[in-house]
């Protein structure tokens, strides 16, 4: 029998949309930071910091 979840704690819903779209970001990014910013257990949003390197 799987483990039950605590009374009244919801499943949190797994979406593939965010990861695609993370994984997408971090491949096309050379230089910078992701930020991920999560409310409740949730992803809400992702702020892109791209650097440019000059030498």
């Amino acid at each position: 029998m799987p483990p039950s979840s605590p009374a009244g704690a919801a499943e949190p819903v797994r979406s593939p949309i965010p990861l695609s779209a993370i994984a997408d970001t971090i491949s096309r990014l050379r230089f910078g930071a992701v930020t991920l910013t999560v409310h409740d257990g949730r992803l809400v949003q992702m702020d892109v910091t791209e650097r440019q390197r000059f030498s």
